[in-house]
């Protein structure tokens, strides 16, 4: 009871710092670096005291810390509200703190038993230690993102290259190209499943029923052909998820060709949908909504 409490009182204070994500919108505002660093700021609030309550953490713990992870892991990656914890995470490169807490726990208590025994850890000692917990990290980490989940789909193609998305030294994530990995955005599978906001998950611009989704986007729908056709030419004609995650973690180019990608075809869909939302013979669930329900309904977009 004594553990809970404590959690539940950093959590608390956590749930204030989590304010800092009003000033990270997904589009515009600070850039990956100032994200990343807010991002780092609320999660040493949330582990501080680690090795203390490490070990109660219970499941109900567990989604506890999950909450202001999740809020901040969405700001990094510029990601829709819709977007699942594991995805959130996994896009921001931000590891489950509760595995972070276990791990800190572990490196505090060995550095510890080690004073305790006479002898003081040289530096190197040390660094070996974290090392040694950042490879166990990862390797839980892996493991816990093998179990299926919603975001299965997103999973599987980063989940292969875990160390090398998530120790990357270029390619900072935009609104455009969360919406082009995840499915969260402005297309009629979402927009009917998930914000009621289209009739039917039929693309718009396609004669033959194909269902509107990041995929049939990138790899099908004639309305896109040519920013595909630049795509293409930039890093070949597979573009399943799996190989794009491939083609971005290993090149700085093939990450700035998909962004230009999904920048263009996305800002166009988005236009098309603004104008669905301001013409007044478009269907009552496609127009503007004014006043409280307006707000509620921005109140469930990024």
């Amino acid at each position: 009871m004594l553990f809970t409490n404590t959690i539940e009182r950093i959590l608390t204070f956590v749930a204030a710092a989590g304010a800092l994500g009003r000033i990270l919108p997904n589009v515009g505002g600070p850039g990956a670096p100032c994200r990343w660093l807010y991002t780092g700021v609320v999660r040493s609030m949330a582990l501080y005291g680690a090795p203390i309550w490490a070990d109660a953490l219970s499941a109900r713990n567990v989604a506890l810390l999950r909450r202001p992870q999740r809020a901040m892991a969405l700001r990094a990656a510029r990601a829709y509200r819709t977007v699942s914890y594991t995805a959130a995470g996994l896009l921001s490169g931000s590891p489950p703190w509760d595995l972070e807490a276990e791990i800190n726990s572990n490196v505090y208590w060995r550095a510890k038993a080690a004073r305790a025994g006479g002898s003081r850890p040289a530096l190197r000692e040390v660094q070996q230690l974290r090392e040694e917990a950042r490879h166990r990290l990862m390797d839980q980490w892996e493991d816990r993102l093998r179990v299926p989940d919603a975001s299965g789909e997103l999973v599987a193609a980063i989940r292969p290259l875990l160390r090398e998305w998530v120790e990357r030294k270029h390619g900072p994530l935009t609104y455009h190209l969360t919406q082009l990995m995840t499915g969260h955005g402005c297309f009629a599978k979402y927009l009917c499943e998930v914000v009621g906001r289209e009739p039917s998950m039929v693309c718009l611009y396609c004669d033959d029923g194909a269902v509107d989704t990041a995929e049939h986007m990138r790899a099908e729908c004639p309305a896109w052909a040519g920013p595909r056709a630049a795509l293409f030419t930039a890093i070949g004609c597979d573009i399943s998820l799996p190989a794009l995650v491939r083609k971005m973690v290993a090149s700085a180019k093939a990450w700035a060709a998909l962004r230009v990608f999904s920048e263009a075809v996305m800002s166009a869909k988005e236009e098309a949908e603004r104008q669905r939302k301001d013409d007044p013979n478009s269907l009552p669930l496609r127009r503007r909504r004014p006043g409280r329900r307006c707000r509620d309904y921005l109140g469930r977009m990024p």
